[in-house]
């Protein structure tokens, strides 16, 4: 019997009125749903997008088996917690194992076994050393990403790839305003997965003296929520203080303003347009 203690990675999830049948508890498929939605969660707790990082690894993952054990029943806005953990590998197939939890009790176990296999031809292949590693080490607890901080000729490569993937592409940002000049006097922060791929990034500039400016700060769209940007954040605010600014500063766009007030930051002033998209100034003081 599966316990909580068996996982360290959960995806939370509320029962929704659609998922209810005339019984008035969950339709017994719907608990397939949320094991594949929650398998999802647990690629971005590896820190790797999903599709750009199966395809780094040469290959794409295919449900072979799939079974469920149902020892409960959940009900219309129930808060459930699917814990999830890879049980084992073999040469091309990895099993996983779920339990979907109301508070400490067992609703449901789900096995699937996945096969890792060529795209095109959907025939097995071995899965990569990369992965097992990378599995190996997420289950054992230990990090996933690597953050590295340093100058514009080191990281300016990876730093910008990423940064005109959200603000160019996604967000629709004039690409003049992008590079603007000031990156090669930066201090940059990237976080890195295991793959070796740019997940994250953020630059620290001087305003004034004594007093430095966060900004382009961007993590991947598949990633976002995972902590990768606060880690970023962080560190750069770190970098600030460890030069001996007063203060720090940046400019958020108005709906990231949460995420920087829980970092400490405050805002000073009214929203103002800035490429397009609401901003505020927000400051730190050391």
């Amino acid at each position: 019997m599966l316990n909580r203690d068996m996982f360290h990675c959960f995806h939370r999830l509320r029962v929704r009125w659609a998922e209810v049948d005339a019984q008035k508890i969950v339709f017994n498929a719907h608990y397939m749903m949320y094991a594949d939605t929650a398998i999802s969660e647990y690629w971005r707790a590896l820190a790797m997008p999903y599709e750009s990082g199966f395809a780094r690894l040469g290959g794409e993952l295919y449900v072979k088996k799939a079974g469920l054990e149902y020892h409960g029943s959940a009900r219309y806005g129930d808060v459930l917690d699917v814990g999830m953990r890879c049980a084992g590998i073999g040469n091309s197939s990895m099993r996983f194992e779920m339990g979907i939890f109301c508070g400490m009790q067992l609703l449901t176990s789900v096995e699937l076994l996945y096969v890792f296999a060529d795209a095109t031809t959907q025939t097995s292949k071995p899965v990569p050393d990369a992965l097992r590693t990378l599995i190996d080490d997420f289950e054992a607890g230990r990090s996933v990403t690597e953050l590295r901080s340093g100058d514009w000729n080191l990281l300016g490569r990876d730093a910008l790839r990423l940064r005109m993937e959200v603000f160019v592409r996604e967000q629709q940002i004039d690409p003049a305003l992008e590079v603007d000049g000031r990156d090669e006097a930066a201090r940059h922060v990237v976080v890195y997965n295991r793959l070796d791929q740019a997940v994250a990034t953020g630059r620290l500039i001087t305003e004034a003296p004594g007093v430095g400016r966060i900004g382009r700060l961007a993590v991947d769209r598949d990633l976002r929520g995972s902590r990768l940007g606060r880690q970023v954040l962080d560190a750069l605010v770190e970098a600030s203080q460890a030069r001996g600014d007063h203060e720090v500063q940046l400019h958020a766009q108005c709906a990231a303003e949460g995420f920087y007030r829980r970092a400490g930051f405050t805002p000073q002033g009214e929203p103002y347009d800035e490429a397009g998209i609401a901003h505020i100034t927000m400051v730190r003081s050391f």
